[in-house]
């Protein structure tokens, strides 16, 4: 058992759920919310994390968090919390549930009816103390590390995605064990991974000088890249599910370098009216377009990461990289691009005005305008 403790307490490995009886009575949490969602009850996790909890200890449940957490769904998950009197949060999944139960977490211990005056874009993250209740991350998935992140993305009553985000919000204990990522359909497999293959990436590419995060996230894209076809291949493979699970926490490790213009796209096309789109295949499909564009401004982090992932020397450029990244795509099963994920094209102009306000636009290295950010758009959309 792997016992870490960088940004948080994080124990990692096959068997690790047994764990949490005893990581919550050092919490002091002993009435807790469990926030998941209806595919994980479906799929018996919840059953398996129950088995681990004292059979008198009372649970409240909440499992209708949407694919896109929202503004409501924190209402109505705080709703329970206050009713039931509860003293911290399970959450339990991929990165919504864990997002909306930071979401929460903060409301019950924060003034206000509005989440978005909390958003960073709004100057959020000095009003977030450290009364934030605890939460304990269960991932479920290996893509979002919503479990070691700092923020998190919710769709405000008014539309926009927004990111919100403070230390205070990092889950007081992190419980990672690839035993229930075991069996993860190969589509979610896929989308998830490539959402831990773009952390990896953009955090490198992020102008912020961290060199242990950089080493971080280049450690965690090799084990991405490495394992993630393995994962889709066979969702039994456990070699291939642990490294998965490491790959997707390191990326999130490296958050405080900043991310960029693959989320600052991702963002506003994942809030989009009537179209649940997964945000680890957005930013799969945003990455080759992406990659070409920062190539002048972030030296020789191209061939870097071109090394990592095994490429000869002669194609360590922006173009061999982005094509790499695209024939990944193609060959675990990613749409071919934003056409065949149903996105229109008067979509178009509301994206890029979306990305220009996202908080991912001021860490990218290479800031794109409104014009370059609808090429990359249209550079992603596919025939």
């Amino acid at each position: 058992m792997a016992l870490i403790t960088y940004l948080t307490r994080i124990q990692f490995d096959f068997g690790a759920i047994r764990l949490l009886d005893s990581e919550l009575q050092l919490i002091g949490m002993r009435r807790p919310l469990v926030i998941t969602d209806k595919g994980v009850i479906a799929a018996g996790l919840w059953d398996k994390v129950k088995a681990q909890l004292p059979g008198n200890m009372p649970i409240a449940i909440y499992d209708g968090t949407p694919e896109n957490p929202t503004e409501q769904a924190v209402r109505d998950a705080l709703a329970i919390y206050k009713a039931e009197g509860c003293d911290g949060i399970i959450a339990i999944g991929g990165g919504s549930p864990m997002d909306l139960g930071k979401a929460v977490a903060l409301m019950a211990t924060h003034p206000g009816d509005s989440l978005q005056p909390y958003a960073m874009v709004e100057g959020g993250a000095a009003k977030i103390t450290s009364k934030v209740a605890p939460v304990v991350a269960i991932p479920t998935t290996s893509g979002t590390g919503s479990e070691v992140g700092r923020g998190g993305l919710i769709i405000m009553d008014s539309g926009r995605k927004l990111a919100i985000g403070s230390p205070y919000l990092i889950p007081r204990l992190a419980l990672v064990d690839p035993e229930l990522t075991l069996g993860l359909p190969p589509r979610l497999t896929a989308g998830t991974g490539m959402d831990a293959i773009a952390h990896c990436m953009e955090t490198f590419m992020a102008p912020t000088v961290n060199p242990p995060a950089e080493a971080i996230a280049l450690d965690g894209l090799g084990k991405a890249w490495r394992h993630l076809e393995r994962a889709v291949r066979d969702g039994g493979d456990r070699e291939a599910r642990w490294n998965m699970a490491m790959a997707a926490m390191e990326g999130a490790m490296c958050f405080q370098k900043g991310l960029g213009a693959v989320h600052a796209l991702s963002h506003p096309s994942g809030a989009l009216k009537g179209l649940p789109l997964h945000h680890g295949t957005l930013n799969a499909v945003y990455m080759p377009a992406v990659i070409r564009f920062n190539a002048p401004a972030v030296g020789d982090k191209i061939a870097r990461m071109a090394q990592v992932i095994g490429l000869p020397e002669r194609e360590a450029t922006a173009d061999g990289l982005a094509e790499a990244v695209a024939a990944m795509n193609a060959r675990i099963g990613i749409p071919a691009g934003l056409k065949a994920m149903g996105v229109p094209e008067d979509a178009f102009p509301l994206i890029a005005e979306g990305a220009l306000g996202d908080h991912c636009h001021l860490t990218t290295p290479r800031q794109p305008t409104k014009a370059e950010y609808t090429t990359l758009i249209e550079q992603s959309y596919g025939a």
